[in-house]
């Protein structure tokens, strides 16, 4: 039987999980189109949908071409390819419930920079034009979205006939095994892990491939009725680097071209900016993978629709989603607001950084370490497996975690506005991922703390009097 418990009553909890399994597909082509062909404004595709109604919703929803499967077919080799095949050391993740201790090879890095190199690489040489994805960005997500649903059936279905582990079981309900999965850690043979490849090599990676692909159509050159392509890259790199420099920052508008945005092959220091500060941001979580296999989503968080569908298609299309406002509607912020943006963001990615490794470090070393320069604080917890096994954890009470319960939270939806500010305010579909990610966020630490209280008992309510706020120092 799968350990399956849920935050809210059994009524809500079959609402929600029926709304987004429902609503969550259709909302991703409504996203791409309100950004790509609706000039961003919600008004704007609602008043097309009250004027064609069902017909015309059915006829904004790309139909998944073969360019597109081919370009999720090749990506997701290349990824699982590097995933199997590149060296990496050996990681052991938590023990599970049942007493498991999955063992993971620590290439990530190599992976990121292996996919950004190659991806580049082929632009540069003419082989691959980024460009093309984000022209088929429709058909691509289309397909993700019916891809991923069948991916899920067979998750389902392996997890009742042929699960890796006894970390599985079936909640008794066919929704909820759906939904949040039936196995733990579902593995194809012995040394593919499928939420690594899912969470990590698929999802995420993408966030990176399409931060640079959304910039690079920003370099393109298109005129008008698709007469004249222009791709040079030699000089489309020369003002990109000016622009890295921020040397170039004048508004200078061809009404010629098919689209404003496309400015002489420069990329806005808007783009810029939304785009280094996510690629910083993958960057980071590539850096600090093996600390992500200690997280909810690998060691709680069953392999089911709501990690891997959300993975496969949400990531993608709904974390991408300011970059994506910004190709058609570039901002020029000036050299100083840029900068203040820019600096602002690092700035959060590191502190969420920081706190990661600060917990890390302080489980590594068993909490013999220092904690900004003293011993920390802590607290010793024990807990009881479900075989039956007494064992203890530590709980840190110092540091960013003497803070609030889940502080790395407030930097994370922090970066979150810092690469989506640079879109101003004109619109507030930008916007909607900082405000997911802000419920995401709010209802993990909601579903941690319960859990942890399940798990620790007395413990966690001493913890609690140390640590008094969830998220939000002070506040929350």
């Amino acid at each position: 039987m799968a350990e399956t418990k849920t935050v809210h009553s059994p009524l809500v909890t079959y609402f929600s999980m029926l709304s987004l399994l429902t609503l969550c597909p259709p909302f991703v082509i409504l996203l791409w189109y309100t950004m790509v062909h609706a000039d961003g404004s919600i008004c704007q595709t609602w008043d097309y949908l009250k004027q064609h109604g069902l017909q015309g919703f059915i006829n904004i929803w790309p139909r998944p071409t073969a360019i597109a499967w081919k370009i999720i077919a090749c990506y997701a080799v290349f990824e699982a390819a590097l995933q199997l095949l590149l060296p990496g050391k050996k990681v052991e993740g938590p023990i599970s419930p049942r007493g498991n201790r999955p063992i993971y090879k620590a290439n990530g890095v190599a992976a990121y920079v292996a996919t950004l190199v190659t991806y580049l690489t082929l632009w540069w040489f003419g082989i691959f034009n980024p460009s093309i994805v984000y022209d088929h960005l429709g058909e691509i997500f289309s397909a993700l979205i019916f891809g991923s649903l069948v991916f899920c059936v067979f998750l389902y279905i392996k997890g009742h006939l042929a699960p890796s582990s006894n970390d599985s079981g079936s909640s008794g309900n066919m929704i909820i095994d759906f939904y949040w999965g039936m196995e733990l850690y579902p593995r194809i043979g012995k040394n593919f892990d499928i939420k690594v490849f899912t969470n990590c090599r698929f999802g995420m990676m993408s966030w990176a491939v399409l931060a640079l692909t959304y910039c690079i159509k920003q370099l393109s050159f298109h005129y008008i009725g698709g007469l004249i392509g222009y791709d040079h890259k030699h000089v489309l790199f020369s003002n990109f680097v000016s622009h890295v420099l921020f040397l170039v920052t004048e508004d200078c508008c061809d009404r010629d071209l098919i689209c404003a945005y496309e400015q002489n092959g420069k990329v806005a220091d808007s783009m810029l900016v939304n785009t280094i500060l996510m690629l910083v941001y993958v960057t980071k979580f590539f850096w600090w993978e093996a600390g992500y296999w200690n997280t909810m989503d690998i060691a709680h968080d069953r392999a089911g629709f709501y990690i891997c569908w959300g993975c496969l298609v949400w990531v993608p299309s709904v974390y991408t989603s300011p970059g994506m406002y910004l190709v058609n509607h570039p901002v020029n912020l000036g050299l100083q607001l840029a900068l203040y943006i820019l600096a602002a963001g690092i700035l959060s990615i590191y502190v969420n950084y920081d706190c990661d490794r600060q917990r890390q470090e302080f489980r590594r070393t068993n909490g013999k370490c220092f904690v900004w320069g003293k011993a920390p604080s802590k607290i010793v917890a024990s807990y009881n497996t479900t075989s039956g096994e007494t064992k203890t954890s530590l709980l840190l009470t110092s540091g960013w975690w003497g803070l609030s319960r889940h502080f790395h939270y407030v930097p994370e939806i922090l970066a979150a506005f810092f690469w989506t500010v640079p879109a101003l305010f004109n619109h507030f579909l930008p916007y909607f991922y900082v405000i997911f990610l802000t419920i995401l966020l709010f209802d993990r630490a909601k579903r941690d703390d319960d859990r942890c209280r399940s798990k620790y008992g007395k413990y966690w309510k001493l913890y609690c009097e140390k640590v008094r706020y969830r998220i939000v120092p002070g506040i929350y």
